[in-house]
């Protein structure tokens, strides 16, 4: 006999059929031809099952019968049931031993009453009870009422007959008023019956006896174990890829283990010129040290367009300076320069002060513009884009919510849906825990990092004089990006602005009177704040 752990009358037919049914717990004798069954069934209001159960035995028989009170389910756990108030006249005999409930029946006619706890639970929007016997001995008949609280008492199927070949109940109906009637005659050894009634919901109280398992729709299933292995899996694959991402980057990020710094110097006959690793600019060096791009790669940026050429800054007092065109943009600016330059120096504008930039350069757009260059370089994974893995989450993550929803409604197997929004979750969230740049980019972001620790250790007498202003004005970005411009400028500050036959920097007016940069490294803390305050905050 199975029962349906949501079973409203799970024990409504163990006593009208299943005396004369076998299940893995109740085995029957043969009870001697002629023997007929009736039981009288009282659902009460507080869920209590009434029965009377009248047992015909003809002459030189016996009948003897074995009812589980414990009974496995099917996805672990089981369900108990009790019974109370036994009363048996007549020659037979009934009593509760251990974990069963047996009645033994002699020749003659012998009646028996009991309650039965524990039948009673609830299934999303009815109580419901599927049962299931095969008829393990000939029964001539069997005769079987019963009567609930709710006239709306329904049966939604009735079968009896061998596997396979069974036929609808002939003879089983509800009454008007809310009666069942069964009846059944001639019934063969090896006979499957099978039925499901129900009830409307809150019909009863619900007093289920259930352990070890929920019996709600959150219950856990196979499905759902199988589920959470899986889910547990592609967690510590993400969790391990992460971590192995992470690590990578690290690596790649730590130059402890260098066996030198990066030489910044490329010599040409007796000339010397910076190169940065790679060609990279300092906008770009800057966006892939920090991993997003910050104030302070921008103003590297603007200085560096300053360095080659493109503008000019000159102070016109201890807080303001003036911007000026020198040359037009051209080809040769990526496309975030060319958003910087326009910023600087607006349409129509040849010079413009940097007080009357604060707060109007469209900072935005330019940080856009560095993100866009350094993803499609394949430095930067590219933030915010709709790539693979988002749309799979985002499927994963809705598909999950609504299998939860349906399967809870189903009453069984809902954390399955649970597992899959979780999986889809996680599949959204991981971009967030990789490190912002791709191996190529943390490749070459340990490469920039060199590159700042040859200049930390650069002497300015290895650069020929002629070469050493131009030297000291392209590098001179490429530690602000760092924060280290103040130390780069006095390592230079003795050097000879006249070297190169033009008194002071040739970028930087304001300051031609000056032979050396001792007074430029104490301004220039003053300007690089207020240019990244152009660009805004970080």
């Amino acid at each position: 006999m199975r029962m349906n752990r949501g079973g409203a009358l799970g024990a409504l037919l163990l006593v009208a059929v299943g005396l004369a049914v076998s299940t893995p717990a109740a085995q029957a004798q043969d009870p001697a031809p002629g023997v007929t069954l009736r039981a009288d069934i009282v659902l009460d209001e507080k869920g209590l099952e009434q029965v009377t159960e009248t047992v015909t035995v003809p002459e030189s028989g016996s009948y003897h019968q074995v009812l589980p009170l414990r009974i496995a389910l099917p996805d672990s756990g089981e369900r108990r049931f009790d019974v109370t108030d036994i009363s048996a006249t007549g020659p037979g005999t009934a009593q509760v031993a251990g974990d069963t409930f047996t009645i033994d029946a002699k020749p003659g006619e012998s009646t028996f009453k009991y309650t039965v706890h524990g039948t009673v639970s609830d299934l999303p929007g009815s109580q419901i009870f599927h049962w299931t016997g095969t008829l393990d001995a000939d029964v001539s008949s069997i005769a079987v009422t019963v009567i609930a609280p709710s006239y709306q008492l329904g049966i939604e199927s009735c079968t009896i007959g061998p596997i396979g070949k069974a036929v609808p109940c002939s003879d089983v109906r509800v009454e008007p008023d809310g009666t069942l009637h069964l009846d059944q005659e001639n019934l063969q050894r090896g006979d499957v019956l099978d039925i499901t009634m129900q009830l409307p919901p809150g019909t009863v109280p619900a007093n289920a006896d259930i352990s070890g398992n929920d019996s709600g729709p959150f219950a856990p299933t196979t499905p759902v174990w199988i589920a959470l292995a899986a889910l547990l899996l592609a967690l510590a694959g993400g969790a391990g890829y992460v971590l192995w991402a992470r690590n990578r980057d690290a690596a790649a990020l730590n130059t402890s283990g260098a066996s030198a710094p990066a030489d910044p110097i490329r010599r040409d006959g007796g000339t010397a010129q910076f190169v940065s690793p790679d060609g990279v600019l300092p906008g770009e060096a800057g966006a892939l040290l920090d991993g997003t791009v910050s104030a302070a790669a921008l103003a590297a940026t603007a200085v560096d367009l300053a360095a080659r050429r493109y503008l000019r800054f000159t102070a016109i007092s201890d807080t303001d300076w003036r911007i000026t065109r020198l040359n037009a943009a051209d080809d040769q600016l990526r496309a975030y320069e060319r958003a910087t330059y326009d910023a600087l120096l607006p349409a129509g504008s040849d010079t413009v002060q940097v007080s009357e930039l604060r707060k109007s350069a469209p900072a935005a757009e330019i940080r856009r513009a560095l993100q866009a260059e350094t993803a499609a370089s394949g430095l930067l994974s590219p933030r915010g884009r709709r790539d693979l893995t988002f749309w799979v989450g985002a499927a994963l993550l809705v598909v999950g919510v609504v299998a939860t929803v349906a399967l809870a409604i189903a009453g069984r197997h809902a954390l399955v849906g649970v597992a899959l929004a979780a999986g889809g979750a996680a599949a959204l969230l991981v971009p967030r825990w990789l490190p912002p740049r791709t191996p190529a980019g943390s490749e070459l972001a340990g490469k920039i990092l060199s590159l700042q620790q040859g200049l930390e250790s650069l002497a300015p007498d290895r650069i020929p004089v002629a070469d050493r202003e131009v030297f000291f004005s392209r590098a001179l970005p490429f530690t602000i990006i760092n924060g280290r411009a103040d130390n780069w400028i006095r390592v230079f500050r003795d050097t000879d602005l006249l070297g190169d036959g033009d008194p002071g920097l040739y970028w930087f007016g304001g300051f031609e009177r000056e032979r050396n940069l001792h007074r430029f490294a104490g301004h220039f803390p003053y300007f690089i704040t207020a240019l990244q305050g152009v660009f805004g905050k970080d």
